[in-house]
């Protein structure tokens, strides 16, 4: 039932997922967090809200257009359930804007294996995770994955590898313009200090480092499972996916780097689980088992959510 009706790509899917995001969110804020906003500070939570639901029609966008997974909508079925396992992603802002912006930064870079236009989405994808950096300044760790891609695709053209700094550059004039009108010229040395400090009281907390530690552990065994069921797929699925298992292994980097109380970065994780886990989904050939692991897959992130209500 789960299998057939997320099988395909259809309105109602979207309707429904975004809908449950917005009751979702508020509940989040309202009742477990217990926040209160004044009617400008319920408008910025209002954008931030439509930005996470628009995340939906870019994760989706992204997948159909380089044919990354099969046209269903698993993937975006499984983003929404990763927030029930950290509803606490959605309290941080940050952490919703700076993974819209990757988004739109892995939307260029994927782009790069039909070898078009390489060095404008090269230069694209800088600008979108310079913006994302704005959010978290950790989140230019991201410019790795940008260097990769050139030399998987186009390493031998200098002008690839110049472009980078050209988006970079960009950012960083239109920014200090804006802080000079703003008289906050020193926001840059404030922000991007790039400090760490192992936070041992969010880490050594057995809840959050349980989640953690099973998160890692089953996206790297699913990612693992789709690496061999798309060994024979071809170089160019190979390639991708690995751009997608870095996506991930650079997200546990930041979750490292910031996480605090009041700071959740591993939203940034939650687009390469999807596509991995859409991935581990279509390598399942039975249609009884994939049905059996889709309703795990519901079932498990509501179960977690409401024991961690229970025991916090």
């Amino acid at each position: 039932m789960i299998s057939s009706f997320f099988g395909k790509t259809k309105p109602i899917n979207y309707i429904i997922l975004i809908t449950f995001i917005f009751v979702f969110y508020w509940f989040v804020h309202f009742i477990v967090f217990d926040k209160s906003y004044s009617p400008t500070e319920l408008f910025l939570q209002l954008i931030v809200l439509a930005i996470l639901s628009f995340c939906l029609f870019v994760l989706n966008f992204i997948l159909k257009r380089n044919k990354i997974t099969g046209s269903h909508s698993y993937a975006i079925l499984f983003f929404t359930m990763l927030l029930l396992i950290f509803p606490q992603t959605l309290i941080d802002n940050n952490s919703v804007l700076c993974t819209f912006f990757l988004l739109l930064a892995t939307r260029r870079l994927i782009s790069v294996r039909s070898l078009k236009n390489v060095r404008l989405k090269i230069f694209d994808a800088t600008i979108w995770i310079a913006v994302a950096s704005i959010f978290y300044d950790w989140a230019l760790l991201y410019l790795i994955l940008v260097f990769m891609v050139i030399y998987i695709y186009e390493p031998k053209n200098l002008k690839n590898w110049l472009a980078p700094l050209a988006g970079c550059f960009v950012v960083q004039m239109i920014m200090y313009c804006v802080l000079i009108l703003q008289g906050n010229t020193d926001f840059f040395w404030e922000h991007y200090d790039f400090e760490y400090s192992f936070n041992k009281a969010y880490f050594l907390n057995w809840i959050n480092s349980t989640k953690l530690v099973l998160y890692i552990v089953g996206i790297s065994i699913v990612g693992l499972i789709s690496f061999l069921s798309v060994g024979k797929a071809g170089i160019g699925k190979v390639a991708t996916l690995r751009l997608i298992a870095m996506l991930f292994l650079l997200g546990l980097a930041l979750e490292v780097l910031i996480a605090t109380p009041g700071k959740y970065p591993i939203m940034v994780t939650f687009f390469p689980a999807s596509i991995l886990l859409s991935k581990y989904v279509e390598s399942i050939k039975k249609a009884n088992v994939k049905e059996i692991v889709l309703m795990l897959s519901i079932f498990v992130p509501f179960m977690v959510f409401f024991i961690g209500l229970v025991i916090r």
